[in-house]
């Protein structure tokens, strides 16, 4: 019979995937980001000093620049920071607020579920075909993923909040109209 893991591993697990829920898209976000900056300003350098660029260069940073926008997207839509016009919210009562969140909330479920399913159709038509990237000339499925990827995270996102609005509904604790993303 196995060994049950202790009470600190389980904490430093359960510490770990507490982490990567609050943070994942926060450090996938750096991650995209540091890789546009640093590709650009690579290919500055080789075009302007040593009159040379590659042709990989921009593709990089192109492909980089889709992650970040889908990963960018699921981070919004986890801290409630989309853009919205809540003026009529502010004269609703509390569970009026929560329903018309946890309603705009679905309607964007069904949209993404659907944006989620048309995309694999590309993915999977790419994968078949084996179409691959002209500089870098490695399969363009890694690159068009960001398109199903960047759902699934909002999809995911999505379910998050609703199932935390739905637990406030009867509750009095604070409702959760989102953050900034960054100070």
């Amino acid at each position: 019979m196995p060994k049950l893991p202790d009470s600190t591993t389980r904490s430093r697990t359960a510490y770990f995937f507490q982490q990567l829920d609050e943070n994942a898209e926060r450090w996938l976000l750096l991650i995209f980001y540091t890789l546009i900056v640093t590709t650009v300003g690579i290919e500055v350098i080789r075009r302007f000093a040593l009159s040379y660029s590659s042709n990989w260069g921009e593709e990089i940073a192109r492909y980089a620049f889709i992650y970040l926008a889908w990963v960018g997207a699921a981070c919004g839509v986890k801290e409630r920071a989309h853009i919205r016009i809540d003026i009529i919210l502010n004269f609703l009562p509390r569970k009026g607020q929560l329903s018309v969140y946890i309603f705009g909330d679905f309607v964007m479920l069904v949209l993404a579920c659907l944006a989620f399913y048309y995309s694999l159709e590309t993915l999977l038509t790419s994968m078949k075909y084996g179409s691959v990237t002209h500089g870098l000339g490695i399969s363009q499925a890694w690159f068009i993923a960001a398109v199903p990827i960047g759902f699934s995270l909002i999809c995911f996102r999505l379910l998050q909040s609703m199932y935390r609005d739905i637990r406030m509904f009867n509750s009095q604790q604070a409702i959760f109209t989102g953050r900034k993303l960054f100070d």
